[in-house]
């Protein structure tokens, strides 16, 4: 017997930066992903954020256009 399962996409943000790359911890305020930089803090240290598809647990991490952060099942898109 088969079981047709239904995997749901993930919800797609990009945001555009007119700056050569942005913090991690920044990029996830920006999107409104977390609402402070204390929670973003916290977030990362956890390993609750994936930068392209890696666990990254540096809130320094260094994003250029083209990475994709993830953070609650939503990608982030560095535009």
């Amino acid at each position: 017997m088969k079981i047709k399962v239904r995997v749901a996409e993930k919800k797609r943000i990009q945001k555009h930066i007119d700056t050569p790359f942005i913090r991690l911890d920044a990029f996830l305020k920006l999107n409104d992903a977390v609402q402070t930089g204390g929670h973003a803090k916290l977030v990362i240290q956890e390993g609750e954020v994936r930068v392209n598809g890696e666990v990254c647990t540096q809130r320094g991490k260094k994003l250029h256009p083209g990475d994709v952060a993830e953070f609650q099942n939503v990608l982030y898109e560095v535009g």
